[in-house]
């Protein structure tokens, strides 16, 4: 399988994220979105950067239940209830990112609510992956 990052000439590099990935051929696996809860939907913690790592973490064991690796996420949104935290965690965040995938950054989007489905959540993450075929 072939991932291309996509970066139009000219434009600044983002950081901790793509702008654009293309991908050659592959299974495509569709995670639904991932709260800071465990395998009991069990919350640990009531704070961001945990329930975070929680949430990717969860993204990841649902990803290698389908036979992908964290390199195969090709998108990812993230919601999150209180930006005033996130932005104050983003540097906690970035090092549990790279701990638990690295330095692969797929295309994201981060959408701010005003409120999750599962009390206490404060972030749910949803993926693609496109895992290679056989």
């Amino acid at each position: 399988m072939t991932m291309q990052i996509i970066s139009p000439d000219g434009w600044a590099p983002p950081i901790g994220y793509s702008n654009g990935i293309s991908v050659a051929a592959g299974r495509i696996v569709f995670i639904a979105g991932q709260v800071g809860w465990d395998s009991q939907q069990r919350f640990g913690s009531e704070e961001l950067a945990p329930q975070f790592e929680q949430a990717l973490r969860n993204v990841l064991d649902i990803l290698a239940a389908a036979g992908g690796k964290p390199d195969q996420i090709c998108r990812m949104t993230a919601y999150c209830t209180d930006k005033p935290a996130y932005l104050a965690a983003r540097p906690e965040l970035g090092r549990i990112w790279r701990r638990l995938i690295g330095k692969h950054y797929p295309v994201m989007t981060m959408v701010f609510v005003s409120d999750l489905l599962d009390y206490p959540a404060k972030i749910e993450l949803e993926a693609t992956a496109v895992v290679p075929a056989g």
